[in-house]
């Protein structure tokens, strides 16, 4: 029987991330993973010259916990930034209008009215509001107007988050919009004040991806020493044991059991909510309650002389407005050049989410007609694609919704009746791989502070010190 310090539950980039941050503390660990390879959503595809990835394709990094990581594990020598022009695009009657990114062009864009333009110059002279359980749709109109949420908000809100911003925590989906009113009574001042407090001492903000793609970061975590990882490995049961926890499992090989002081279950709300059911009805019925949204990516191939759209940024977002059966498509030849072979164009398209939960139900063929019959008129697209992929995810996104910063409080209220147990997954703390990296620090300081009052691990420069809020009771 093995007894590490610590066994994440789940090979996803939640679970690698914590286990790393871990063994950087000097702790023991184990990575159980049911599934032949780590990684989770994350995995990569090369097909003639043409590189398309499952899920997550960049990453936008602001966060300092996440520059550590990608130096200390060797990944700044394989980031492949994106393409200098950063255009963003949002369909408006059926055209592509640029997304402003500086003040200046946002007064002179045709994207929002006059009346909404002078909603958004009002908004410093707005008493704070709202409350813990507001609605994205909720805040947004409160601080910034309807037609800002309607044109941009909620394009952003159902295309990346895949959620329903009339349903979605404004406290769990925007946390720092939320923070700068809560904390300056402004968002545009709240904004100004933070870049003059952070001038010269925030990492500089970029998007990237990796030489070989996004399965390169999760070969570089598979790689850390220090951590043992049991692909193949399905986790059955635990239980409270004297000195931590213990676990059964099963492998190819047959049966598994191990003892650990900590242990965090970094799997998908229903699974935890299985193994939870039999100690903890409560907490169970509380992960039980989390949905989550089906999504299809569509990835298609062309000719660079099938596409008349000049294709001068990374791609758009779609408003529901415009009644449309996409939330978005990422231009990722023109994201990042080594995605698609020389004269030849990658697009990747989303359908599905929060907005259409019908899209889990259509066939490979109607979801390929969909794509196509908004991407023609959008791009002028004049030949069929030569490749086509699907990749489907029927619990593809985690949906913050409902009250849903009163049910992650009641969660970690629950966990404190369990010491020593954790959930890490991308349903608390936000889906994207950046955040996923930055919880795993939180949680692995929080660990490793419990590991430390017993007998102390090799200390870490920072680990302590993480700026992520942490939500008592082991919810990373």
């Amino acid at each position: 029987m093995s007894e590490p310090d610590v066994i994440v539950a789940g090979g996803g980039i939640s679970g690698l991330s914590a286990a790393w941050w871990l063994a950087q503390a000097g702790c023991s660990v184990e990575v159980w993973e049911q599934d032949a390879r780590l990684g989770g959503k994350i995995a990569t595809r090369q097909t003639d010259g043409y590189l398309t990835e499952r899920a997550a394709s960049v990453m936008l990094n602001f966060r300092s916990e996440v520059s550590r990581l990608l130096a200390a594990s060797g990944l700044d020598a394989a980031k492949i930034p994106s393409a200098p022009q950063r255009k963003r695009y949002l369909v408006r009657g059926g055209r592509l209008i640029p997304v402003p990114m500086r003040f200046g062009p946002l007064v002179r864009s045709p994207l929002w009215s006059v009346g909404a333009k002078l909603r958004l110059l009002a908004e410093p002279l707005l008493p704070r509001g709202g409350h813990v359980d507001e609605t994205v749709s909720a805040f947004v109109v409160r601080r910034l107007g309807r037609e800002v949420l309607e044109t941009a908000m909620e394009p952003f809100i159902a295309g990346p988050l895949g959620s329903d911003p009339d349903q979605a925590s404004a406290h769990a989906v925007l946390p720092q919009l939320v923070a700068l009113e809560q904390r300056y009574g402004s968002i545009v001042i709240g904004a100004g004040v933070r870049r003059i407090l952070r001038r010269g001492t925030s990492p500089v903000r970029e998007s990237f991806s990796f030489d070989g793609g996004m399965v390169t970061l999760v070969r570089a975590l598979a790689a850390t020493a220090n951590i043992r990882f049991r692909t193949g490995t399905t986790l059955r049961h635990i239980e409270p044991a004297r000195s931590g926890w213990g676990l059964a499992g099963e492998t190819p090989a047959g049966g598994l059991t191990a003892r650990a002081r900590q242990l965090v279950l970094s799997v998908p709300a229903p699974a935890a909510a299985a193994l939870l059911r039999p100690l903890d009805a409560d907490l169970a019925q509380l992960l039980h309650g989390i949905e989550y949204a089906a999504l299809t990516v569509v990835h298609l191939a062309f000719d660079r002389s099938a596409v008349r759209n000049r294709l001068d940024g990374m791609g758009f977002l779609v408003p529901r407005s415009e009644g449309l059966p996409l939330t978005g498509c990422q231009w990722m030849s023109s994201t990042f050049a080594a995605r698609a072979p020389r004269g030849k164009v990658l697009l990747s398209c989303y359908v599905g989410g929060a907005r259409a939960p019908q899209a889990r139900d259509w066939t490979d063929a109607r979801c390929i007609d969909a794509t196509l019959g908004v991407l023609d008129p959008l791009l002028g697209i004049t030949a069929a694609p030569e490749r086509v992929w699907i990749d489907r995810h029927a619990s593809g996104l985690p949906l913050y919704h409902g009250a849903y910063a009163s049910r992650v409080r009641a969660l970690a209220e629950r966990l404190r009746h369990w010491p020593g147990l954790h959930l890490a997954a991308n349903y608390a703390g936000g889906v994207s791989v950046r955040e996923r990296i930055v919880c795993g620090h939180a949680l692995a300081g929080r660990i490793h502070a419990s590991l430390a009052q017993s007998r102390p691990p090799a200390p870490i420069t920072g680990l302590a010190a993480s700026t992520v809020p942490a939500v008592s009771g082991g919810l990373g």
